[in-house]
């Protein structure tokens, strides 16, 4: 397994896996709204716009198939945690996290966490942080991970 950072050649093949991962697990339990605002942050537009600003982007390569993918905004926001569904539960989640906050800047990461990642976040370190929220049809839980 080689975690790398995303490539321009990575995209269409980067949004096809967090779109495949969150129809999975995600939208079953969403809005058509929610399922929209995702399909748009999710598209390769949108991620080719955000590699140009202030956020990691890593990838997960492992027998040559990109299995997951992980966004730190400004440095301290995990924005997304995609790991494709054939390959869940062989540590590629642990291995990006564990990636990206090596890179985090600031004492705090803070994460909004679908629902059902939340006990995936907590495996990580990360606590709840507020109450469950919504915002465009996402329904999320705010959680964070101080950094020692």
């Amino acid at each position: 397994m080689q975690i790398r950072k995303l490539t321009h050649d990575d995209l269409p093949r980067a949004s096809a896996l967090c779109l495949a991962s969150f129809m999975a697990a995600v939208a079953p339990s969403l809005s058509a709204q929610g399922v929209e605002t995702f399909a748009k942050v999710a598209s390769e537009q949108a991620f080719a716009e955000r590699m140009e600003g202030d956020n990691l982007m890593l990838v997960c390569v492992a027998e040559g198939v990109l299995t997951g993918l992980i966004e730190l905004k400004e440095g301290r926001h995990v924005a997304m945690l995609f790991v494709a569904p054939g390959w869940q539960r062989r540590g590629i989640g642990l291995q990006l996290m564990t990636a990206a906050l090596e890179q985090a800047r600031g004492e705090v990461v803070t994460v909004r966490a679908s629902l059902s990642s939340v006990a995936a976040y907590e495996r990580y370190g990360f606590v709840l942080a507020g109450d469950v929220d919504e915002f465009a049809g996402l329904v999320y839980q705010p959680m964070e991970k101080r950094l020692s």
